[in-house]
């Protein structure tokens, strides 16, 4: 384990996942729909989904659901390097990067996910340390200034 992240070999046997305690796959979509909606309508962010994706809700629920113990599906069908391309270029700024977690810890009261500090601390560290990696991608001119992560990260309490 590193952090919140782990293998999915180091996942305890029987312990309840951020997915499950969540309320699954649907409490996550209906969260990402908030939270998407949110961005399209912000001035800080919204440069950054200018072409607003129709699928970009179905991604962003496979990723989480499967970064908070669910099955691998964006994994199977988009992989990460789709993850790394969309973010290249972007030249995310850090008020950009803070915003983008502020409203989706906001969203997560709209959305009705649990309050219990638990949960809660585990998903801002999710959404801190992925929008520290988008934003860093998004500056990489090489491959090796890109982030070392390279697959979904499983993330645990």
């Amino acid at each position: 384990m590193i952090g919140n992240i782990v293998t999915s070999d180091e996942t305890p046997t029987g312990a309840e996942t951020l997915l499950a305690h969540a309320g699954g796959v649907e409490a996550i979509h209906h969260l990402e729909t908030i939270f998407y909606s949110k961005v399209l309508g912000d001035r800080v962010l919204k440069p950054l989904f200018r072409d607003g994706r129709p699928h970009h809700v179905d991604h962003l629920t496979a990723f989480t659901a499967e970064s908070f113990g669910g099955d691998d599906r964006f994994t199977r069908e988009l992989g990460f390097d789709h993850l790394i391309a969309v973010h290249r270029h972007l030249e995310i700024t850090e008020e950009q990067r803070r915003r983008f977690v502020d409203l989706y810890l906001a969203a997560l009261d709209e959305a009705g996910l649990p309050t219990d500090d638990r949960f809660r601390s585990a998903v801002r560290a999710h959404v801190e340390f992925g929008s520290q990696v988008a934003m860093q991608n998004s500056h990489a001119t090489t491959d090796e200034e890109l982030h070392p992560l390279r697959a979904v990260p499983r993330w645990t309490w």
